[in-house]
């Protein structure tokens, strides 16, 4: 049984505008090409991925990704399982343009699932391949592809089937490079 020397706690009001802790991985600041890839990569076992769902208005995707900073969201469907990814290249780029030329609308009545990149064409890197790889060959492999983030997959431990576990950013490697890379242009050479 409990013993009586335990104190209950007093509660306190909640100030108002209190946010809320969130997990945060913390890479470092300054990495060289012949560092660790994972020493660049967001872990997605340790920080909550940033998602949106087909449905969502684009307006609304773009403004979530200013808001959290990134350029990428996973778009998942109600099960949580990813559907595809949407980034800012494909929002801000030409692929809007081109598809309200072949069907008409405006653009405030676009949604994710119009210029979202699907599953099926998802290439992604595997995380054992990752694992002993080196920051330069993360930025190679991306300069190579002509894109400006790479997914990692590894086994789910509760599930054992393929799960995406990590994210590379060129822009992120960039600054832990100390390069300012303006992920409108080309990729600077490293």
């Amino acid at each position: 049984m409990m013993a009586q020397d335990y104190q209950p706690l007093p509660f306190h009001r909640l100030d108002s505008g209190a946010r809320y802790f969130r997990p945060r991985q913390s890479l470092p600041e300054r990495v060289t090409p012949d560092d660790p890839a994972l020493a660049a990569m967001t872990d997605l076992s340790q920080v909550t991925a940033y998602t949106t769902e087909l449905m969502t208005p684009l307006s609304k995707a773009l403004d979530l990704m200013i808001k959290r900073g990134v350029r990428l969201l996973l778009v998942n469907n109600a099960d949580h399982q990813i559907v595809g990814l949407i980034t800012s290249r494909d929002i801000e780029g030409d692929k809007p343009a081109r598809i309200l030329a072949r069907a008409g609308g405006a653009w405030e009545d676009l949604l994710v699932a119009d210029i979202m990149t699907f599953q099926p064409k998802l290439e992604v890197l595997l995380m054992e391949e990752v694992a002993s790889a080196r920051v330069g060959d993360i930025i190679a492999t991306l300069r190579q592809a002509d894109r400006q983030h790479a997914l990692v997959v590894d086994a789910d431990p509760e599930t054992g089937k393929p799960a995406v576990r990590g994210l590379f950013s060129l822009s992120h490697i960039g600054v832990q490079l100390g390069l300012d890379i303006d992920p409108a242009r080309q990729p600077t050479t490293y």
